[in-house]
């Protein structure tokens, strides 16, 4: 049998694998579970759904590199490539979120963490307690962990910070573990010593950063000052001294994240004026999370799904204009969707992966010592539920924690296959859900999508993305190729594998 009698012999053969759609525009995107996606007409979509393609055309050849007609031939490859896609469930939780305090010097109107104040030193963590917390982290399978240190302000704690830095690495070295530490601070307490010692220790360090000044000291306010005057200071300070260590500033840089409540709403641009005037090279437009004193304050800093994807898309429009003329900034939610999409891996994003981080990716650890399936649920249980407590490290092992009963139910409610309305969107390959959000949002921790509007905006956010696919602008689709080029920052890294 000749080469080409064996090539039509297996396109005749092909069966149609399981495939989803959904119309843009004149025309609709089909996907399939390995995460592949075609841009199919209406007649051609007719003929795929009826089993018709035609052997030996250009369409069948399409569908059959891309997983939609599968030979036997193709079977070990398809597999492959969802088990890549999905290989974030053989790692366990790689991040680890500790709570070094709940004091906070800064009083946010849409705070999550329910800070206190700082006299209250009772919800400082304990250096017994913060070795526990570190010996749990490095007992995860994964040779490769990041602990990241939450607040309150983590800085309010510094003497636990730098223990659990110098606890970590001693641990990491003895266990031959890849480690990271990430601090998120307001950075109002920053000094050159401190700053010095972080640099020195590799931790990598994050703000927020809400908008322009009179935005950001709204809703963010500091005795004796402008909280938006300290923030931009020592990002600056930092960057200057990356530059002065001899570090990439494409790479290394102050990370900030933005909250975007109703006020925000009509002022798209400035925000993201705002992030590149300070040097940023990302934002991450994301929507507010109902949780502490957000939650309590919903009808001054709420808004809809609808309203947030119409603020989304200005944003995101500008966004790319800049990057047509130059100015390079990606925004992170489109970068993690876009990453699913235009590539065979899985960013691991916690909150945007099926089945979600819960326990099996992630883990928070409050200042006394709880354990929880995630800083949300954290969040949750500040605000007086348990509902998300899965432990404590002076009593439960990793293992106790990691199938506890609670960790299994929230994977079932988040793992897309089984819930209505995710099970058959075409974006299923790429999405996910929270089941905090949903239980805080909708008293169920398996979401009801009709009326959530969290699925609202990730469907709105990549129907935007497959519109500009679709269009298939040669300077667009380069841009978005940019955005989810990985780069290694082994500046942040403390690799003792090989020791």
């Amino acid at each position: 049998m000749s080469a080409a009698t064996r090539k039509q012999s297996s396109i005749q053969r092909a069966k149609t694998n399981l495939f989803r759609y959904r119309k843009i525009g004149s025309k609709y995107v089909v996907t399939n579970d390995h995460g592949a996606y075609v841009f199919l007409d209406e007649a051609e979509l007719t003929l795929l759904l009826n089993g018709r393609v035609k052997p030996g055309t250009p369409l069948a050849e399409d569908l059959t590199a891309k997983g939609f007609l599968v030979t036997d031939a193709d079977i070990e490859r398809i597999a492959a490539d969802y088990d890549r896609r999905v290989s974030f469930l053989y790692r366990g939780p790689v991040l680890h979120i500790l709570v070094v305090t709940l004091r906070c010097n800064e009083v946010c109107r849409y705070c999550h963490a329910s800070r206190a104040s700082l006299e209250q030193t009772e919800t400082d963590m304990t250096v017994p307690t913060a070795e526990k917390v570190v010996d749990m982290a490095l007992s995860a399978p994964s040779d490769t962990l990041t602990i990241e240190f939450q607040g309150g302000e983590p800085m309010v704690n510094w003497e636990v910070v730098t223990h659990i830095v110098e606890h970590g690495l001693a641990r990491a070295k003895d266990l031959g573990k890849r480690v990271m530490f990430s601090l998120v601070s307001n950075l109002s307490l920053m000094d050159e010593d401190r700053l010095k010692w972080l640099l020195e220790h590799k931790v990598q360090i994050s703000t927020s950063l809400d908008g322009p000044q009179d935005l950001h000291d709204h809703f963010r306010k500091i005795a004796g000052g402008s909280a938006y005057e300290h923030t931009v200071r020592w990002m600056r300070r930092i960057n200057e001294a990356y530059r002065e260590r001899g570090m990439d500033p494409d790479l290394y840089h102050v990370e900030a994240l933005a909250t975007i409540t109703a006020d925000h709403l009509k002022r798209p641009r400035d925000l993201v004026d705002e992030y590149v005037k300070q040097g940023c090279r990302a934002i991450f437009l994301r929507p507010l999370d109902p949780f502490g004193f957000a939650k309590h304050q919903t009808e001054r800093l709420a808004y809809t799904g609808r309203d947030f994807l119409a603020f989304y898309r200005e944003a995101f429009d500008y966004i790319l204009d800049l990057n047509r003329r130059g100015t390079e900034i990606l925004e992170r939610l489109a970068a993690i969707f876009l990453t699913k999409i235009l590539t065979p891996d899985d960013p691991n994003y916690m909150d945007i992966r099926s089945p979600c981080g819960a326990g099996i990716g992630q883990i928070a650890y409050n200042y006394d010592g709880n354990i929880f399936t995630c800083d949300e649920g954290r969040m949750v249980h500040q605000m007086g539920d348990e509902a998300f407590l899965i432990g404590r490290v002076d009593t439960n092992s990793l293992q106790e924690v990691v199938t506890h009963d609670t960790v299994k139910a929230l994977a079932m409610a988040s793992c897309l296959d089984s819930i209505p309305g995710c099970a058959e969107c075409a974006y299923k390959p790429y999405c996910g859900t929270c089941p905090v959000y949903n239980y805080t949002e909708q008293g169920n921790i398996f979401p009801q999508n009709p009326t959530n509007d969290r699925c609202a905006i990730y469907m709105g956010v990549q129907d935007h993305l497959f519109r500009y696919l679709m269009d298939g602008d040669p300077q667009v689709l380069d841009i978005f190729r940019r955005w989810v080029e990985v780069k290694e920052r082994p500046e942040y890294l403390h690799d003792h594998r090989s020791l």
